[in-house]
């Protein structure tokens, strides 16, 4: 089934579907949205008690909604002097180390850092034999993005491609899908050397979005657009926002630091809330800076 169903989504008018899923989350006529918003909490059983606002009807959109924020004190953040942390309220689906450039996305299924990274060998090298992280967010979860570790972020990309969904079903059975979507990566410099995080996009993700870009998905066309920060490097603590989700998917994570020791609690499958310890930070390897590159037809 699981087969069939994966046939059937890359079928589908992938980006037509998103982009009236992107409308309809966004219209803010208020019997419809409060309708909408309703019915999700029941369906996902959403726990909107965290959220900052707790009262659906607040909300001047579903997209509003479902990109909450939530309240002050909601998480608490793990932080230490060589502690990462999760990024996202999510499932870790795959994690451990990078072998010779190759990630782990299901059983029987790998695919390359150089193609998660839109085809650029330079940017690839540095992660090559690092470690790797994939965490699958829920419609029920919380939607925003946080920083794992504090960090100067280097350059962005956003790499346009197919929608498939992100469930673990089709991460099953759709080959090299994560270097097949589109995404949105983002490096970093941090004191565990270059990280890399790319933010999966899915069918019904309407869009992508870092605070400092602002909306960056979905755009037209097929070509990677990359944008250069080295000269002037944003700085990111640990634990504050780096992107949002409107509407679910998956969050990789990439390491240069070939000595990064995972959490003991870590396991397959396993929950995980924004701010937990992810990680301590093996040596520093002071190599692998992020090189310029050129713009690539996306898949």
């Amino acid at each position: 089934m699981a087969r069939v169903f994966s046939g059937f989504v890359a079928l589908l008018p992938q980006h037509r579907l998103s982009r009236v899923v992107h409308a309809l989350a966004r219209w803010r006529w208020r019997p419809w949205k409060n309708l909408l918003i309703r019915l999700f909490t029941r369906v996902y059983d959403v726990d909107l008690g965290e959220a900052a606002a707790s009262e659906p009807n607040a909300y001047v959109s579903f997209n509003a909604f479902f990109t909450r924020p939530l309240a002050p004190g909601a998480r608490s953040i793990d932080i230490g002097e060589r502690r990462i942390i999760s990024p996202v309220d999510g499932v870790i689906s795959q994690y451990g180390a990078v072998s010779d450039g190759r990630l782990i996305q299901a059983k029987r299924q790998d695919y390359s850092v150089e193609d998660l990274l839109g085809g650029d060998p330079q940017l690839a090298e540095a992660f090559r034999h690092g470690h790797c992280a994939t965490l699958y967010l829920s419609p029920r979860d919380y939607h925003r993005v946080h920083m794992p570790i504090a960090g100067s972020l280097q350059r962005m990309l956003h790499i346009p491609g197919r929608l498939f969904g992100v469930s673990p079903p089709l991460v099953r059975h759709v080959s090299r899908l994560f270097a097949r979507n589109e995404r949105v990566v983002t490096l970093f410099d941090t004191a565990t050397g270059p990280v890399a995080m790319v933010l999966v996009g899915a069918i019904g993700v309407g869009s992508i979005e870092t605070p400092w870009a602002g909306e960056v998905t979905p755009p037209r066309g097929r070509r990677i657009r990359s944008w250069d920060y080295r000269p002037h490097p944003l700085a990111l603590e640990a634990g504050s926002e780096m992107g949002r989700f409107n509407l679910g998917s998956s969050v990789i994570l990439l390491f240069a630091d070939s000595n990064l020791q995972w959490s003991p609690e870590l396991s397959a499958d396993k929950p995980l809330r924004m701010g937990e310890a992810l990680a301590e930070i093996g040596a520093v390897d002071a190599s692998g800076a992020i090189p310029d590159e050129g713009d690539h037809l996306g898949e």
